[in-house]
């Protein structure tokens, strides 16, 4: 079946185009941004390294923040109250 047959209504299908066109837009800032970062001197590997390691960083943190959660059900206190227990910061 044709992604249109999905559509309810033609409502649905504008909705798409407005969606497809954003998404586009989003790219075309990507490839400039990349440029940008290019033209100053950044390559590729570079950045993707710097990609890897944000990951890596966001997943450790999410662990740490599920840690957190899971002490604070146990003790019956928010993680916030964890925090200065453990010297961070609300913003970390």
């Amino acid at each position: 079946p044709s992604p249109k047959s999905f559509q309810p209504n033609g409502a649905s299908e504008e909705a798409l185009r407005c969606e497809i066109q954003e998404l586009k837009r989003k790219d075309l800032a990507l490839d400039q941004e990349i440029a940008q970062l290019l033209s100053e001197g950044y390559s590729l590997e570079e950045l993707d390294k710097h990609i890897s390691l944000l990951h890596e960083y966001n997943e450790i943190k999410d662990a740490g923040q599920m840690l957190l959660g899971k002490l604070a059900v146990i003790r019956g206190v928010t993680t916030k109250q964890l925090y200065p227990e453990y010297d961070l910061e609300l913003s970390d």
